[in-house]
């Protein structure tokens, strides 16, 4: 009777309509709909774990959620490492979801174990306050704060503070056991290294935080890297044995991998963050224009916002035509733009070129500095003038003799410009601000000459 109920109404409509209907009944009898933002999510390759992959598509199919993720205010600043959770979170709100934010001025103050082989320093409440407030800012970069479905940021130091010794005994870690502790992989692989039971206890904070969220703000998600798993899953069982039964899930996205094996978010001058005073706009597009081939469109997939459609138009271009670094070129200006905005990009963009095509004089002082940030320096006495003796005294050739063949030979540029003349004379002219001259020897052999 049921079936044939739903069926007979449409037979008097438009056949379109019955079917799309009917086919729509089926679906949700057999509770397979599709959930857009979920089959996106596999196409980027960025489910991890799920704690229940059908009731989190049913939640998500059937109310906007909120949502959160959390990071530890280790530095003034996120770095690129960090950022993967973040932009997944931020692909929930383009979907409609609420995402709360959460920086941990709490627990900064303990030190997470997870991925880690040996203790956090501590740091002092005056860092963990100037590190909170910087993180805070670069978070307005990422999310939306403003209309229907705005971010919430919110710090666990407010609460977290609030529960004394006894409380936090009493009501949270008596309902943890230590041999499910134990088994947690954040603290398992440091047994033998060894962990204070300052660290032990993280997971207990973190677990307090999701079920703070969830009873304050009615949060029931939680998202975080891989290594997170076993903090989200004891702040689910904390909830459970806490509340009763309780509508709340983790998801995890993987952690990210470089195809030569070595550790993402690293350049060769060290970490890339999202500061840019710490990392310049020109370093941050270098770090994603120097991408490898092998692993260019995972990164298009993970880390922006372009459609599937376009990703895969690029990926053509990797197959096809690898030597225009297309993809390469489309990720560093959505990854700067998105950081910094549209005027970052363009000077970057504007940096690379003059460097490429040797056109150092078209650049600003700083412009230089950012562009020549990693090569070496060497001094050299303001009253050195002869060309042969300058780049002998820079380290820049050898001796004598090998100078004066570099010098007639072209290998050495000041500033971009061949200087053939054995006699030349350093002036003014080949300075920058008087501070210092950019030399090269040969197609790639890069020296910050500064003077004293």
């Amino acid at each position: 009777m049921y079936v044939i109920s739903m069926v007979v109404p449409c037979i008097q409509a438009p056949l379109h309509f019955c079917e799309g209907a009917f086919l729509y009944s089926i679906l949700e009898e057999e509770n397979i709909m599709t959930n857009e933002l979920l089959e996106d999510l596999k196409w980027r390759g960025l489910i991890y774990q799920q704690t229940d992959e059908q009731e989190i598509e049913d939640l998500l199919n059937r109310e906007s959620v909120k949502i959160y993720c959390g990071a530890d205010p280790t530095a003034d600043s996120l770095h690129i490492g960090h950022l993967l959770p973040y932009l997944t979170l931020r692909r929930f709100q383009n979907h409609g979801h609420t995402p709360i934010v959460l920086v941990g001025g709490g627990t900064g103050m303990i030190g997470d174990p997870s991925g880690r082989s040996e203790e956090r320093k501590l740091q002092t409440d005056e860092q963990v306050e100037a590190n909170v407030k910087g993180i805070m800012n670069q978070m307005h970069k990422i999310f939306d704060f403003e209309g229907e479905d705005s971010a919430i940021l919110v710090n666990n130091k407010d609460w977290l503070k609030e529960i004394d010794l006894i409380s936090f005994l009493r009501d949270y870690a008596k309902h943890v056991g230590v041999n499910y502790m134990l088994a947690k992989d954040s603290v398992k692989t440091r047994l033998e290294t060894g962990i204070s039971y300052t660290e032990f206890t993280y997971m207990i904070l973190q677990a307090i935080d999701f079920g703070y969220l969830n009873r304050n703000y009615d949060c029931k998600m939680q998202i975080g890297g891989s290594d997170q798993w076993g903090n989200i899953t004891t702040g689910l069982d904390l909830m459970r044995r806490m509340y009763g039964d309780t509508e709340a899930y983790g998801f995890t996205i993987p952690l990210v991998t470089k195809a030569d094996g070595k550790k993402f978010g690293k350049s060769e001058s060290g970490t890339v963050w999202l500061d840019r005073s710490k990392t310049s706009a020109y370093e941050l597009y270098q770090f994603w224009i120097n991408s490898q081939d092998a692993d260019v469109v995972k990164y298009l997939k993970y880390f922006t916002f372009l459609d599937r459609e376009e990703i895969e138009r690029l990926e053509k271009t990797v197959e096809e035509a690898p030597h225009l670094r297309e993809a390469q070129k489309v990720l560093a200006e959505e990854m700067v733009g998105f950081i910094h905005g549209e005027e970052a990009v363009e000077e970057a963009k504007r940096i690379t070129d003059a460097l490429f095509k040797g056109d150092i004089k078209s650049l600003t002082k700083s412009q230089i500095v950012e562009g020549f940030k990693d090569v070496p320096t060497a001094e050299v006495s303001s009253e050195t003038v002869q060309l042969v003796d300058f780049i002998i005294e820079a380290g820049v050739s050898p001796s004598k003799r090998q100078a004066r063949e570099d010098i007639t030979n072209g290998a050495i540029y000041l500033n971009g410009e061949r200087i053939q003349e054995v006699n030349h004379e350093i002036s003014s002219e080949d300075k920058i601000d008087d501070e210092f001259t950019i030399v090269r020897r040969g197609k790639k052999k890069y020296t910050m000459v500064k003077y004293v």
